[in-house]
């Protein structure tokens, strides 16, 4: 018996949209994939790392700092919580780095606060002076005038001090409101294993480790690199302002 071929006619166009779909299922899996393990951007919303980082500061965000991760394998979506898996070994953070990571009471918030202390270390801040391992941090008060510019409107009417702050020959500058008594002291702990002390810069305004706890390692997301882009939100009606001179500061 002879057996037939049935030719079944092909559209042009279907076989040109199936192609199209293809080309970008492929080109926003691979935009993920490089989000999830290599970089990605973030807003940064609120003022917590002043005069570090700005509210409306758009910056770029290392994955792979402290290891290589398989993508996709330290998602947190609602109470889903996945912890990474590491194509090579993971690296520690160091003190004074400044990092994105979830928020402990809530993985799927992501945070951004500079590495205080490291399993191990002691921890103690009496009178706004912070020890690691009964060492105070080194802190010389500066200028305020470079701080100033483009301060953001809500931080206007506090008397703020500003501090260079030296970490293991590493230097940031630190801000503080001289006029809040509400001094947040905190007894001496010591940091368990696979944990880390955080806090902001913005002394007086940052909600952090003094506040909720240490944070796991495998929550760190990545280290913050560079500002990539800047913007005045409006305040009272204003407008946005473009801030060219932020782009592509790297974060210290």
């Amino acid at each position: 018996m002879e057996d037939f071929e049935e030719n079944v006619p092909i559209n042009p166009k279907s076989n040109k949209l199936q192609r199209e779909v293809l080309s970008l299922f492929a080109i926003v899996f691979t935009i993920l994939v490089f989000r999830s393990s290599f970089y990605e951007p973030y807003r940064i919303p609120s003022g917590s790392m002043i005069p570090t980082l700005k509210i409306g500061d758009y910056i770029i965000v290392n994955k792979f700092a402290y290891g290589l991760k398989y993508p996709f394998s330290d998602m947190a979506i609602g109470d889903i919580n996945l912890n990474p898996s590491y194509v090579f070994k993971q690296e520690m953070p160091r003190r004074g780095d400044v990092i994105v990571f979830k928020y402990p009471k809530d993985p799927s918030t992501s945070y951004i606060k500079r590495v205080i202390g490291l399993p191990g270390d002691t921890i103690e801040i009496k009178d706004k002076i912070v020890f690691v391992n009964d060492q105070p941090m080194e802190m010389v008060e500066t200028d305020a005038t470079p701080f100033l510019k483009d301060m953001d409107e809500k931080f206007k009417k506090y008397k703020l001090n500003f501090f260079k702050v030296s970490v293991e020959k590493k230097h940031h500058f630190i801000q503080q409101d001289s006029d809040n008594y509400y001094l947040v002291n905190k007894d001496k702990i010591t940091i368990p294993d696979g944990e880390i002390f955080v806090m902001g810069d913005n002394r007086d305004f940052s909600y952090d480790s003094r506040f909720w706890g240490t944070v796991p390692v495998e929550y760190v997301k990545g280290r913050a690199e560079m500002v990539w882009f800047s913007i005045v939100f409006p305040v009272d009606g204003g407008v946005f302002k473009f801030r060219p001179s932020r782009i592509g500061n790297s974060i210290e």
